[in-house]
């Protein structure tokens, strides 16, 4: 019910509606506030102007003057309303509820034509406009003013079971913030106080002094205990509303249709619309329901997205935290590590140092005692005895001398160490630490237009789905056998377009791709089945084959003596001996057909023409080896056609030789794949012709069990 109350609060007041009336443009505005906002416009736009003017202009002529702001030229109800045209807009404020509002202006003296309006103070002034506050559509009001728009009494219905529905206690209708309990109920105003704004907007005191205040309680039983109003015309207030016009869509009375108005408009019992409108409006909510239904389920959805991106947050914050923290233990180890390095060095150093000064101890106080010594000596008086050992103290003094040589008084350490902690390469990976994308990639699409097969080839091109952000490295496409067995890698790479040579003809292939990553292996795409060339063989009585297959000689395997020209289709040698070159389509399965015209043919060169294996050997005669089956000669002349039939449904190949046969069979047996190939040498110039229909002659036909022909 709560959902409800938005579409019961009126968007010019933001209060529950009372009195509401139906615009045209079918928004509801409480009467009160339609009144608020009506603006007078001048008499230059008025319709009664324009009828007052002469102009020829019938009286509801300008009734439909506005029918393209409203209302289509199908969906025009303006009988029921009176005359509402387009006036101008005004500046608009801002209502209580966020929905704009036009305010009233202050008209000219001499634009003042008051007309009463019953159960109003104040006359509304002629030529008045008033603008919806929700589509900003404005009318102009006709004589009639406010009475020309039908009151909904639906919605006043659904307002007072609303109100009444709620158990709560009754609150203000006057707080603008957090509505107070309401503490009186005023029975004239039919407006719910609290003490607050009771004082401020109903002071006991002038006209208001002699209304009547009730408890909150006593005002909701007698709103609940109000009798419902009769349904009458708008126009004739005595009639009732008995009839509905389908054209203008409206309730109308027998007094509306006597007068003409709706004389010649479609009419039907108001009672059979009611139910039929009904009707629809329960089908309209089913539709509704479902989709009312499906985002309920929706925001189900999204709320345990949220829930789930909590947890996984909360999950993934920790397994960084953990991340971190090993990383932190793995340069808290480390750092131990080189600490122990460091102090090894500070020890090693102390110990160098401290052996050396210990030595030079040791050293100094013996010299400094020799040279103490020797003075002693000096000092004596006795010249034989002094000789006696001089010798000795002179060698003794210039050997300690010696000892305190070059290298003795330098330091064996330096005080400084010699490392350097290399942290650049750690900070600058620090600095790249970031976050991967650990998932696999998405299954490809495949990109059904772009794929295709020509001959023995097929063409296949796709692509990673639109919103798919999963860093791909390469993709792997698998091909079966053609013939219903397993898969085989055909292409590993980053290419999204790849086209696959040397495949049967006649042969229906499946494909398919997936995409790969550090992160491993995606799924693969959906399987497409490609058919390559249909030259297999037709039913025994049908004498024509559907598609011949196109192919040229093949420079990549062929001898470097062959000589190449006219798009690969002509061939010739440049040396002496006999050089083989193959075409660029191997067959194996289906019936081919091709020839070749003699171009030049000097001093008996002996070509060979056939097939061949791909691994035949290309520098001796076609035919030498058991890797070609060919002819050799047969009466060929310069402007010779040698024809060349290979069914692989017989296993059988046939020779030509100007549209005639040479023998019935030439070779049978053959299995595998085969090229067609050709032997010639500098004295023969050959060009090819491909994509031709079989010979006549021959009737194709589809080997059983046995190995018979039918």
């Amino acid at each position: 019910m709560d959902e409800m109350e938005e579409e019961l609060k009126c968007p010019v007041c933001g209060s529950f509606y009372r009195e509401p009336i139906i615009l045209p443009c079918s928004h509801n505005i409480c009467l009160a506030c339609a009144r608020n906002i009506l603006v007078q416009t001048p008499d230059a736009e008025s319709p009664q102007s324009s009828r007052a003017s002469g102009s020829g202009v019938s009286d509801y002529d300008y009734l439909d003057l506005d029918k393209m702001s409203l209302y289509s030229e199908a969906d025009s109800g303006y009988g029921s309303y009176g005359g509402f045209v387009s006036a101008p807009t005004t500046p608009c404020q801002k209502s209580p509820n966020g929905v704009r509002v036009f305010p009233p202006t202050v008209p000219q003296p001499q634009q003042q034509h008051l007309l009463p309006h019953p159960g109003s103070l104040t006359p509304i002034p002629r030529n008045s406009c008033i603008t919806c506050p929700q589509c900003h559509r404005s009318l102009i009001l006709d004589d009639r003013g406010l009475r020309g728009f039908p009151k909904n009494r639906v919605l006043e219905g659904v307002v007072d079971r609303y109100q009444q529905s709620k158990a709560a206690a009754l609150k203000c209708q006057l707080c603008e913030k957090s509505p107070k309990e309401a503490t009186v109920m005023c029975e004239q105003c039919d407006v719910f106080y609290c003490d607050p704004c009771r004082l401020r907007c109903h002071p006991p005191r002038g006209p208001l002094a002699k209304h009547r205040l009730v408890p909150p309680a006593q005002g909701r039983i007698s709103r609940r205990a109000s009798p419902r109003k009769i349904s009458t015309c708008t126009e004739h207030e005595l009639e009732n509303l008995s009839m509905y016009c389908v054209q203008c869509k409206m309730p109308v009375c027998y007094q509306c249709l006597e007068e003409g108005k709706h004389g010649t408009h479609e009419v039907k019992a108001l009672g059979a619309m009611w139910k039929l409108h009904k009707g629809q409006l329960s089908q309209a909510l089913n539709g509704l329901s479902d989709r009312a239904t499906e985002a309920k389920e929706f925001l189900v959805q999204l709320k345990n997205m949220v829930q789930h991106i909590q947890e996984n947050g909360v999950e993934f914050e920790a397994c960084l935290v953990a991340q971190c923290d090993a990383l932190i233990d793995a340069l808290n180890r480390r750092k131990a590590q080189l600490l122990s390095q460091v102090n090894k060095e500070h020890e090693h150093k102390l110990k160098v140092v401290r052996d050396q000064i210990s030595h030079c101890t040791v050293k100094l106080r013996q010299t400094t005692g020799l040279m103490e010594y020797c003075l002693e000596v000096i000092k004596e008086n006795d010249p034989s005895g002094f000789l006696q050992i001089s010798d000795a103290l002179i060698r003794r003094v210039h050997m300690t001398e010696s000892q305190w040589g070059k290298g003795t008084l330098t330091p064996r350490m330096t005080s400084d160490f010699d490392l350097t902690l290399d942290s650049g390469p750690l900070l600058q990976t620090i600095h790249q630490l970031d976050f991967v994308q650990m998932k696999v990639p998405a299954a490809p699409m495949l990109q059904l237009e772009e794929c295709c097969t020509q001959n023995n080839s097929a063409t296949l091109s796709w692509k990673q789905p639109p919103l798919s952000t999963i860093t791909v490295e390469g993709y792997i496409l698998e091909l079966d056998d053609g013939n219903g067995g397993p898969f085989r890698e055909v292409y590993v790479g980053t290419e999204t377009i790849c086209t696959v040579d040397g495949l049967h003809f006649n042969s229906t292939y499946k494909s398919r791709v997936k995409a790969f990553n550090a992160s491993g292996v995606g799924q693969y795409s959906k399987t497409l089945i490609m058919q390559t060339s249909e030259t297999g063989l037709p039913p025994c009585d049908i004498q024509s084959i559907g598609t011949v297959a196109w192919f040229t000689f093949d420079p990549a395997s062929a001898h470097p003596d062959i000589i190449f020209s006219n798009d690969n289709l002509t061939v010739t040698c440049n040396s002496y001996d006999d050089r083989v070159v193959l075409g660029n389509t191997a067959f194996s399965r289906g019936v081919h057909y091709w020839e070749m015209t003699v171009d030049r043919y000097d001093n008996h060169p002996d070509p060979a023409f056939g097939i061949a294996r791909s691994d035949v050997l290309k520098d001796v005669m076609l035919g030498k080896d058991d890797k070609a089956w060919a002819m050799t000669d047969g009466g060929i002349t310069k402007g010779a056609t040698i024809g060349v039939l290979l069914d692989f449904t017989r296993r059988i190949l046939i020779f030509l030789v100007n549209d005639e046969q040479q023998g019935p069979v030439a070779f049978e047996g053959l299995e595998g794949a085969y090229y067609p190939a050709i032997s010639l040498n500098r004295n023969v110039q050959v060009t090819l012709h491909t994509g031709l229909p079989i010979p006549d002659f021959y009737t194709p036909g589809e080997a059983d069990p046995t190995g018979s022909v039918c």
